[in-house]
């Protein structure tokens, strides 16, 4: 038997999200166009390259808006959990891509630093700033919802990779303004490099750990099993499997065997709910997708494959 208690609550957040995004794309697009017409007016090669990285980042925003839309078709008969795991795989594509920014920028900034650009200092700056106001307030549209999603997390970290590259435009512009140093906007690019590409590692290894089924970090399965354990009349569990198909939807699969007069005496329903609720309400990550297989003793004897 399985509980589903959280589809109405998973669909809300995913129209959230979708919201969230839709105003953080929006934005970022406006600021693209903005940081485009800068660099042709002020000939600036950082505000044209940080012009390029926003149109990328826009880019993973537009797919995670995409897929947020995607999530909230209803399950069907092929697709029993409907489309949620296109969170989890748009949240790779966008760590992906700012991977590959941030090797990018590594590899530009050496060679900006071997032959540094002229930059117009006080356009720069103008742009610069601009740039970072629009970033911020998309900052603040996301920061509320990254937590409950991985998608709106890569989103965020997308944002904060381009808060960071206007700041960068910025402190360049006024290095450049008072000393004269023209590499200074090439170091400050190869800074925030070094600072986007372990944060893209983390969500790709995230978004990796929910694709191969692993145990949410939230929950320990040594700990499930001692409290399935502790219950009355249980006497085993074995292949006790916990995944989550997205951010927000862990799932919790076992075969409970009990005493044989459980049964008889028709408690065996009621040790089912107990379990069902032991896994929502016990554990930091309420499992609300719980699918038990209650078995009296001797059962496991005819079974295949048995995972411990």
């Amino acid at each position: 038997m399985t509980v589903d208690r959280g589809a109405p609550g998973h669909r809300h957040g995913a129209t959230a999200a979708r919201g969230r995004l839709a105003i953080a794309f929006g934005i970022t697009s406006a600021i693209l166009v903005v940081e485009v017409v800068g660099a042709v007016l002020t000939d600036s090669l950082a505000l044209l390259v940080d012009a390029g990285h926003m149109l990328t980042d826009a880019g993973g925003l537009l797919v995670a808006l995409v897929a947020a839309q995607l999530v909230l078709r209803p399950p069907s008969r092929r697709r029993t959990w409907g489309l949620l795991r296109l969170e989890v795989l748009a949240a790779g594509a966008q760590a992906t891509i700012l991977l590959l920014v941030g090797a990018f920028a590594l590899v530009n900034g050496a060679f900006r630093l071997a032959d540094p650009p002229e930059v117009h200092a006080q356009g720069l700056l103008v742009f610069g700033a601009v740039g970072l106001l629009g970033n911020v307030a998309s900052l603040v549209v996301l920061a509320g919802g990254r937590k409950h999603s991985l998608n709106l997390r890569a989103a965020f970290l997308e944002v904060v990779n381009d808060a960071l590259g206007s700041v960068a435009v910025i402190v360049s512009a006024v290095v450049v303004a008072t000393t004269g140093w023209m590499r200074a906007d090439a170091v400050a690019g190869m800074l925030i490099s070094l600072l986007i590409i372990p944060r893209a590692v983390v969500i790709m290894r995230e978004a990796g750990s929910v694709l191969l089924e692993s145990v949410p970090a939230e929950l320990d399965l040594t700990d499930i099993r001692r409290h399935l354990l502790s219950m009355p009349h249980v006497l085993e569990v074995h292949d006790l499997h916990v995944s989550r198909i997205d951010t927000g939807t862990p799932v919790l699969t076992a075969h409970v065997v009990v005493e044989r007069g459980c049964f008889d005496d028709g408690h065996a329903t009621q040790i089912l709910q107990e379990l069902q609720d032991c896994v929502t309400e016990h554990f930091p990550l309420p499992v609300e997708h719980s699918t038990f297989q209650l078995e009296p003793p001797g059962h496991r004897d005819g079974e295949g494959h048995v995972h411990s």
